[in-house]
This record gives C-alpha cells, structure tokens and sequence, in this order.
C-alpha cells in the first residue's frame, strides 16, 4: 500500500487585533442605590459620604461655626449646643477645623476633643478620654481616646459632658 499524505490543517487567517478599550476598574466599595458618595447642601456645602460636611481647615472660631451650619438635619442643633456646652464648660478654648471635624484645644496644650458626623449619629471624641471619670461609654482601638454618640432625638445630659469637656481640658492634649 502506497504512503498516504497526512493533510494539513487549513491554514488560519492572520487576526487584526482589535483595539483594546480600557475596562473601568470596579470599585472594592458596594454603592448605595441611589446615594453619590458626595452630595452638594443648599448654600454650595459639599457633604462627604455619612453626611459630614467637607469644610476648608481653618483656625478659630468661624470654620468650627460653618461646619456647624452645614451639618445635615438635626445633627445642626446637636453641633450647635456641643459647641455652646464646651465654651462654657472651657472658655478660654481655642477651636479649629482640621480633617472636616471642629477640634477643641487649649493654646500651647494641645487639642482634647473633637466631634465628627455620621449617617446615624454624631460621634463626640475625647483624646484622652481613657483618663476622664466617669469613662465616656464608647471604646476605641485607641488605648487613650473614648468616644460618646449621640443619636437622633437621645436626652444629651449636659453636665456629663461639661464635666468630661474641663477634665479634658485640664489633661495634656494632642499636638498635631
């Protein structure tokens, strides 16, 4: 039997390539429908994700006023009497805005507490709160800081935190 020709396959057509398009990377963080991750407040406000307003750094008394303002719904009044509470409690504070949070200090001691804005609540920080008595009721991975929020329509008890606002203030604060 004579050899047989092995046929060989049919030759392919040389491919074009296409041109790639980059892909959008995907987000490691889920959105939440119908929520941008910024919005922008009557008045030009841009309030970040959880609702804390985005307020330019500043020292004194009227970037710790305009973050007040612009903090959403109830949380306004909340900031508002904190602030009242804490000058009386500490008049001679020294206040400013640093990392969209007022912070609270006393000049050449350093800062003792600040508050920030959540979607649910306002989170009120004591530096070094570990040290104050009684302890304010939220932990922290921080050994030194303890935190106290405050929700939507709680009963704030206002001597409490007069009396954490000068134990603070009386402890060496934190430099930035």
């Amino acid at each position: 039997m004579p050899p047989t020709k092995k046929k060989s396959p049919p030759k392919a057509k040389p491919k074009t390539p296409k041109p790639k398009t980059p892909k959008p990377k995907a987000s490691k963080r889920k959105p939440t429908p119908g929520k941008p991750s910024t919005l922008r407040k009557k008045g030009g406000g841009v309030l970040l994700s959880g609702g804390n307003p985005q307020i330019a750094k500043g020292d004194g008394d009227a970037p710790v006023q305009a973050y007040i303002a612009a903090m959403p719904g109830w949380k306004s009044a909340v900031g508002k009497r904190l602030d009242a509470l804490i000058v009386r409690a500490v008049p001679r504070v020294q206040k400013a805005v640093k990392w969209n949070s007022p912070f609270y200090g006393i000049e050449g001691r350093g800062f003792f507490m600040s508050f920030h804005v959540f979607t649910r609540y306002v989170k009120v920080a004591f530096l070094f709160g570990a040290q104050l008595r009684p302890l304010p009721p939220g932990p922290s991975k921080d050994k030194n800081a303890r935190y106290l929020d405050i929700h939507e329509g709680d009963a704030l008890d206002e001597k409490q935190l007069m009396s954490w606002a000068k134990q603070a203030a009386a402890l060496p604060g934190w430099i930035p």
